[in-house]
């Protein structure tokens, strides 16, 4: 065996050690970008049911939601923060929807201007994180895989 086979054999044998790797850690970490924002997401909307007052005076007077009166905003927001986590949390559809709160999440940003001094870096994070699932997917825990194995597994 000379020189290059031997560099050649080691190196086949760290992609084998990374693909096996790749085939829990990939799965794992689509998994725990749809919780973490699904969870985030959920809490938030929880809170303004919880507050709804505030939650109605803040949309009136802080938030800046463009093209929708600050009524239909509260509603359509709050909504939207208690059912699309739902999905994404169980991987159900999860492109469409992790599609649904990247715009969601842009929204937030955009309407709330003093935002951008304490919660902007959280919100580049949790749209960094949809974005992995909406480029990948939800991965191999998820509904979505389950759904996709029963139909299409024949």
């Amino acid at each position: 065996m000379d020189m290059n086979s031997s560099i050649q054999a080691q190196y086949q044998t760290y992609q084998n050690g990374i693909s096996h790797l790749q085939r829990i850690a990939i799965p794992t970490l689509l998994l725990i970008c749809r919780l973490w924002v699904a969870w985030v997401f959920f809490q938030s909307g929880m809170l303004k049911i919880s507050t709804w007052d505030s939650t109605l005076f803040l949309f009136e007077y802080e938030y800046q939601v463009p093209l929708l009166p600050w009524e239909i905003a509260a509603y359509l927001g709050t909504a939207a923060e208690l059912i699309i986590p739902v999905f994404i949390g169980l991987g159900l559809f999860t492109r469409l929807f992790a599609s649904l709160l990247f715009v969601f999440n842009i929204m937030a940003v955009v309407s709330y201007p003093t935002l951008w001094e304490n919660g902007f870096y959280d919100h580049q994070l949790w749209g960094l994180m949809i974005l992995i699932n909406i480029v990948w997917g939800a991965g191999l825990f998820s509904a979505d895989h389950i759904l996709h194995k029963t139909l299409f597994s024949q």
